[in-house]
């Protein structure tokens, strides 16, 4: 990939002209779309910001801690996707635009009435309130500056706004926003906290890999460390730093845009956030020292590469961003930081190789090699493992190990490796259950770890199935407990007349909720869920007419138990 630099007029609401170099692959239409709200634009959650296990793939827009501002298509084009979920992006609208670009439009409160019709018609067709279908381009065509729904707060957002990405329509990846001049204003340099010098001497980064973390100061962009002196060190370095932004709007911690390392006046690494895969976010997990992050929080973003990671974040690297201090020289070295809008921060330092800190050790002796580039297995009576090719960021020492049965377990506890290294794709387990498991109970098994998270599991020859999204210590329980239902606001012969909805709080103890089916009078009904609240809801359309019905509720685990509830009511 070329290094390209360009300059971009960026106007913004104080009537402030500033321009923007930084690192881009390609050039993106400034004037094409507007902003998908009426508001000033500021924003909670930058393109690219660091999170859980992914990268964030969007901006979130503030909407004042309230629902219901007006979001509009950002450009002419055809509703090519609707979705409704109660995690996830919650109820969501995907706009395909002729230009070669996509956008999105997630946490939504509610779709404009052309889009609820279209929507509710397949939920009653298919019988479902989670519904994901694609559209046709003549099905709903839409103009720039169109009302297609109003801001919310729906599936897994954790407060009201608006995510918003655009997305190359032919590959899915998604792109800064901000590179399309729906930009923020923002005069403020990116911050560091401070960097980390990890000692590799030619063996993987792994959790017992040797650090040192130095404290940096500095004020207008320019850092040094503090105190400064040049670091030691002895053959193969690398560097990992602790950085993020701000902007003129608000006060939010966000993600910068650019890293870049150099040496000697010359890059050997750069990640930058102008655009990536949905299905590599989760290599987040590769791109900061994850051991550091599971154990302390600490978000340190290492500037050296695992061979396993797939990001395609990263540019201009040279020795995958690893040093080799073998001279007698002093070594310059630079990290340049840039947000999206083009400030950029410095931080010098120097380095030099120091014999006296060789580290005397041999390279690990594989006892159980798990190797990055291939399925990789073990197996024994009471336990399988399968790892498909993938999975891996690194090679390593494959451990395991088991610890008694806990109090109302039907297994031991399998130590499966360590929670400090991460996986990229999940890893199949199958646990065999122990001879306290009745058999009549097998299916009712579910594999769960120490840290309370329960696993989907079902029965394959004899052992308890699931997939695993880390690595850690699993156990197997028994679910047969139903789900709860708790009513809000009916009760058998209630007079609902003049009540909007019917309302309830579902839960479970253990599996977690499969399904929901209700109906009026025999005929199924929609039933809106918010997984973050447990709340469930229908509202009462022209299908319910007054007079006395029926209305009857059931609620599935994940393991097939359920409950259900009945009452009469007047409308």
């Amino acid at each position: 990939m070329l290094r390209y630099f360009f300059v971009i007029p960026l106007l913004l609401c104080s009537n402030f002209v500033f321009s923007q170099n930084i690192i881009v692959s390609q050039n993106y239409p400034q004037d094409y779309f507007r902003a998908p709200l009426d508001l000033t634009p500021i924003i909670s959650g930058s393109f690219g910001e660091l999170r859980s296990n992914h990268f964030h793939s969007g901006m979130d827009y503030k909407t004042n801690q309230k629902e219901g501002y007006p979001v509009y298509a950002v450009a002419d084009g055809f509703i090519s996707r609707l979705r409704v979920q109660s995690v996830g992006f919650g109820n969501a609208v995907y706009i395909t635009h002729p230009n070669g670009f996509s956008s999105v439009y997630g946490h939504l409160q509610r779709f404009n009435d052309r889009i609820s019709q279209i929507i509710k018609m397949y939920q009653y067709r298919i019988e479902s309130f989670e519904v994901d279908f694609p559209l046709l381009f003549i099905e709903i065509p839409v103009k720039k500056g169109e009302i297609i729904a109003w801001s919310g707060n729906s599936g897994s957002s954790g407060g009201p706004h608006l995510h918003f990405e655009i997305r190359d329509t032919q590959t899915e990846e998604t792109i800064n926003p901000q590179l399309f001049g729906l930009t923020v204003a923002d005069r403020i340099k990116p911050f560091i906290n401070g960097i980390y010098l990890y000692r590799l001497d030619d063996q993987p980064f792994t959790k017992n890999t040797y650090q040192q973390f130095f404290q940096v100061s500095g004020t207008g962009g320019e850092y040094k460390l503090s105190p400064n002196k040049v670091l030691n060190a002895y053959g193969e370095v690398g560097f990992g730093i602790v950085t993020f932004d701000k902007n003129s709007a608000s006060d939010n911690v966000l993600g910068v845009y650019s890293i870049e390392l150099f040496l000697d006046e010359k890059v050997i690494y750069s990640s930058v956030w102008e655009r990536f895969f949905f299905d590599h976010s989760r290599s987040i997990n590769s791109h900061l020292d994850y051991p550091a992050y599971i154990t302390s929080g600490k978000r340190i973003q290492k500037s050296f590469i695992e061979p396993g990671n797939p990001l395609t974040l990263y540019k201009n690297l040279q020795n995958s961003g690893s040093i080799h201090l073998y001279d007698t020289e002093i070594h310059k070295l630079k990290y340049v930081i840039t947000d999206v809008a083009g400030n950029t921060s410095n931080l010098y330092f120097s380095v030099k190789n120091d014999p006296l800190l060789v580290i005397a050790t041999k390279k690990p002796v594989l006892n159980i090699p798990f190797l990055f580039n291939r399925e990789n297995n073990f197996n024994n009576t009471n336990i399988k493992i399968h790892a498909p090719a993938g999975c891996l960021y690194r090679n390593f020492d494959f451990t395991y190990s088991i610890l008694p049965n806990p109090a109302g377990s039907y297994s031991k506890i399998h130590q499966i490796h360590t929670r400090l290294v991460p996986l990229n794709n999940p890893v199949d387990i199958f646990i065999k259950p122990d001879s306290t498991l009745n058999p009549e109970l097998t299916d009712k098994a579910v594999i769960v770890n120490t840290r309370g998270t329960t696993v989907i599991s079902s029965v394959d020859d004899g052992f308890i199935k699931g997939s695993i999204r880390e690595f850690g210590n699993y156990y197997l329980k028994v679910d047969t407990v139903a789900p709860r239902i708790s009513a809000v606001n009916i009760r058998d012969k209630k007079m609902m007349k003049g009540i909007s909805k019917i309302i309830f709080n579902i839960s479970d103890n253990l599996s977690g909720i499969r399904s929901f089916r209700a109906t009026i009078d025999n005929h199924w009904v929609l039933m809106e869920y918010d997984a973050k609240t447990a709340r469930l809801w229908h509202t009462f359309d022209d299908r319910t007419v007054a007079g006395t019905h029926q209305f009857e509720m059931e609620v599935v685990d994940m393991k097939m138990n359920r409950t259900t509830f009945k009452a009469g009511f007047i409308k």
